[in-house]
């Protein structure tokens, strides 16, 4: 059993680093600064009603929960930095994951999502 606790803990923390490695935290100034510079791949991951009450000029509307997620994601161009952001920063982080899962190399999330941009 403590060797069976043991591998889990490798793999976790092995998977965890390499997610980690694609997936980078900005604050609202980083974000804004990264996001002005030039087209860039900017993506709100709320329900579509929040996605409709405001968010950040430019970005599309991919919500998190819909089964078409990753499908969506699909269509983008993983070798470019695709930059994401939800409501408080939570959907965002596990959805982070997912697109590194997916095979994206450069993922930026917005510390404390959308409350905190406004």
């Amino acid at each position: 059993m403590k060797q069976i606790l043991i591998f889990m803990s490798f793999i976790t923390m092995l998977f965890g680093t390499v997610q980690d490695a694609a997936v980078k935290v900005l604050t609202v100034e980083e974000y804004k600064t990264q996001i002005e510079a030039g087209k860039v791949q900017l993506v709100d991951v709320r329900t579509p009603d929040e996605f409709n009450a405001g968010h950040i000029t430019n970005a599309k509307n991919i919500d998190f929960f819909a089964p078409s997620f990753e499908r969506q994601f699909e269509k983008l161009n993983k070798e470019k930095p695709v930059y994401i952001y939800c409501r408080s920063g939570s959907r965002s982080k596990k959805a982070a994951s997912k697109l590194s899962a997916m095979g994206f190399t450069e993922i930026y999330d917005l510390k404390g999502g959308y409350l905190n941009w406004k």
